[in-house]
């Protein structure tokens, strides 16, 4: 008598569907929100692009002579690890270039802000921008954004003010340069000036900065606070227009285009954070991604994209890979799919989870990824153990969300040519959740010979037999 299925039925090889494509039992269609249109007048972004290479043209040219002299094996980058191009260092770059120092040390910090070069400790490699540099405009616009939002890093702050009124003011110029956006032209720095003063003042209201203790009678006279502004949003202006958000002249200030385009691509981030589709933005990542689960791809990536846009890159990293490192498997591989929405500012951190081995095989494909290896081939890039620690991780996510036939389905993404060779490795690679696994299969799949099978297998883990 033989089953509907032969037990050792070659396996088809196929890249397993993401869970969050399964199809929800709500069919959820909800109104999509138009693409946004930069402003009229804002250049294609070849032409962007162009103009961002322009202006960090000194930068690629010390980060290219960085890759090629400061490679493994040869002399080090840094000497007080923090970054800081080491003296001898400088002095040869400055050679080779036939620059000043202080031109190698000014253009190493600008390709350090726009993600063109990495320091790690004493050493330093190309950043993934540099790589993709002559053939990928969307890596040079994230690094002139990556450099724009740094901006008061890239221009030395005044000496002789407080750091808390410097915070103050950097806090405030996002306001300021969303007046400048909307002007869309000149606009005198003394009107900027009294937004700025405007902005902080709202900033201290909102912090409720009343002094403790007995006051004196309020006495009418001018605010000191006035006048020191003046001068920080001077440095404010300056600092931006040198990374070439804006130009000064004439008391007055322009964004540039890539500056407008920029404000222009924060306000819509912003937007995009206020139309949450699914109602995620304040949620901790856990119940997002959990909120996420029953959508369908291009509405689960919508909801990361709006949650990520309402918290600061690093924050909301170290909570989805907090969130992957939990039981959940689903949420395993929904926080590795947020993960790719974030990109390469994620790279250093995922990096860093490749050698725990709950996160391992999700790692180590989001990095091949991330390299430019097509998603399909990915999988090469695991071992046969990580590939099916994988295959029994997501399974344990079928079993808990999804449904039998999804459970049966999974069966053709495994990685071995057979059922019985399947299950011995499986038990070998001791993912806590086999015996789980195999019992939900072998309820789930129409064979009954292949059924019991996996049942003698499930128990065989359980108790530890072969």
């Amino acid at each position: 008598m033989t089953s509907r299925i032969p037990r050792d039925s070659r396996l088809r090889l196929v890249r397993p569907r993401p869970l969050a494509a399964a199809p929800s039992a709500v069919n959820q269609r909800r109104p999509r929100r138009p693409a946004p249109r930069p402003p009229e007048g804002t250049p294609a972004p070849a032409e962007l692009a162009r103009m961002a290479r322009s202006g960090l043209a000194a930068a690629a040219r010390v980060a290219h002579w960085a890759d090629a002299a400061l490679g493994p094996g040869r002399d080090s980058a840094t000497a007080d690890g923090k970054a800081t191009l080491a003296d001898a260092t400088a002095e040869r770059a400055a050679a080779d270039l036939g620059l000043t120092v202080a031109q190698v040390r000014a253009d190493w910090d600008t390709a350090r802000l726009a993600g063109l070069v990495e320091v790690h400790g004493d050493s330093a490699r190309p950043g993934w921008r540099l790589r993709a540099w002559d053939r990928d405009d969307s890596a040079v616009l994230r690094g002139w954004v990556a450099l724009f939002d740094a901006w008061s890093l890239a221009y030395r702050e005044p000496a002789d003010h407080e750091p808390a009124a410097v915070a103050e003011v950097v806090s405030a110029m996002p306001q300021v340069l969303s007046f400048l956006q909307l002007s869309a032209g000149p606009v005198p720095v003394d009107q900027l000036l009294d937004l700025l003063e405007q902005r902080v003042t709202e900033l201290r209201t909102e912090r409720c900065e009343i002094p403790y203790g007995p006051q004196p009678e309020p006495v009418e006279q001018p605010q000191p606070s006035d006048a020191p502004l003046a001068p920080l949003l001077d440095w404010a202006l300056h600092a931006l227009a040198s990374v070439g958000a804006l130009t000064c002249g004439d008391a007055q200030a322009t964004l540039t285009p890539l500056g407008s385009w920029a404000v222009w691509v924060k306000l819509e981030q912003i937007c995009v954070a206020a139309q949450s589709p699914a109602g995620n933005i304040e949620v901790a990542a856990d119940e997002m991604l959990r909120g996420c689960a029953q959508l369908r791809p291009n509405a689960a990536r919508a909801e990361y994209r709006a949650w990520l846009a309402a918290r600061t890159v690093s924050s909301a990293v170290s909570e989805l890979i907090d969130a992957a490192r939990g039981d959940d498997a689903l949420l395993r591989g929904l926080a590795f799919e947020a993960l790719r929405v974030v990109g390469a500012p994620a790279e250093p951190d995922v990096r860093a989870v490749a050698d725990e081995p709950t996160l391992r095989p999700y790692a180590l494909l989001w990095l091949a990824e991330h390299d430019g290896i097509d998603p399909e081939d990915a999988h090469e890039v695991l071992t046969r153990e990580e590939a099916t620690w994988l295959w029994v991780d997501t399974a344990a996510a079928v079993t808990d969300h999804g449904e039998s036939p999804m459970l049966v389905r999974h069966l053709e993404s495994a990685v071995q040519p057979t059922v019985p060779m399947l299950l011995d490795e499986m038990r070998a690679v001791g993912h806590p959740r086999t015996v789980q696994v195999l019992v939900a299969l072998a309820a789930a799949h129409p064979d009954p010979a292949l059924a019991k099978a996996v049942r003698r297998a499930a128990f065989q883990v359980h108790t530890g037999g072969s």
